[in-house]
């Protein structure tokens, strides 16, 4: 595609969404035009070809959506002493980070929005969902299976939260899909068919289950079978059910949002507010 950013642009090529942590940050970028991340933390996907920018807390009435991204031009290793000469030597001096240069610093028309305050560090994705993506939910490239959950859910106007992060027992979880229900949470979980087969994968996720349960997540999974040729009558009557139990979707307003069936099929029950009151993770 060409044009719609003010230049030309391949149809297709990794996006790496990173964290933007803060003004200063911000500022070497529009300066001197380059980002940087520790090679001790480099993204599974790597290198990208752009390189877009989640914006936290710190930009205050900016904050949580992607309103920049940039080309590429150039990556090199390099030790912090040279990234920042001006710094006091220290034990950090010596580390090593990625510096990734960029051809240009663009701005996106409209920004892609994160529908509730979370915290987010990398999101590799693609091109193409980069340039469509209405929300920040729309980038997450996990795998085709939970790409099909989510446009069922979407088209169902069921707030899901893609990857949502979770630290339970000292262990850091992504959630495939989190639901915020008024007395409990929701975990979707978009199982392959090959993923859960071994004995060792389904005792971690046996533990994996009952740690989240133990600490308020009702755990729902779905095999490949199951969203592919199941979502209306099994898989989307599990979720509602969920919802409706749990006390409602906490999302709508100050009265929970819950599912209804009426002339057999499925509704949903009106909140008295438009507005969202919206649930918020600490960034901090």
């Amino acid at each position: 595609m060409g044009g719609r950013y003010g230049r030309e642009y391949m149809t297709d090529g990794e996006v790496l969404v990173a964290l933007l942590r803060d003004l200063k940050d911000f500022s070497i970028l529009q300066t001197e035009g380059w980002y940087r991340i520790p090679l001790a933390h480099t993204p599974k996907r790597w290198p990208p070809e752009y390189l877009a920018f989640y914006q936290p807390r710190a930009f205050k009435g900016d904050a949580f959506r992607i309103r920049y991204f940039g080309k590429v031009a150039q990556t090199t290793t390099v030790a912090r002493r040279d990234l920042f000469p001006n710094e006091l030597e220290s034990q950090r001096s010596n580390k090593l980070y990625h510096c990734i240069k960029l051809e240009h610093l663009e701005a996106l028309p409209q920004p892609i929005p994160c529908r509730l305050a979370r915290k987010v560090v990398f999101i590799p994705t693609t091109w193409h969902k980069f340039i469509t993506a209405e929300e920040l939910n729309d980038l997450f490239d996990e795998s085709p299976l939970e790409d099909l959950l989510w446009d069922e859910l979407k088209r169902r106007k069921i707030p899901a939260h893609r990857q949502w992060p979770i630290l339970v027992e000292r262990c850091q979880y992504f959630l495939d899909f989190a639901l915020f229900c008024h007395k409990a949470n929701v975990d979707i979980e978009a199982d392959g068919d090959s993923w859960h087969i071994k004995a060792k994968r389904a005792d971690r996720d046996n533990r994996r289950n009952n740690a989240l349960e133990a600490h308020g997540w009702h755990v729902l999974r779905f095999n490949t079978q199951q969203v592919q040729e199941q979502f209306a009558e099994y898989c989307l009557p599990k979720i509602q059910d969920s919802i409706n139990t749990l006390g409602g979707l906490q999302e709508d307003g100050l009265v929970p949002r819950k599912f209804i069936e009426k002339d057999g099929e499925s509704a949903q029950q009106l909140s008295l507010f438009e507005e969202a009151a919206p649930y918020t993770a600490d960034f901090d």
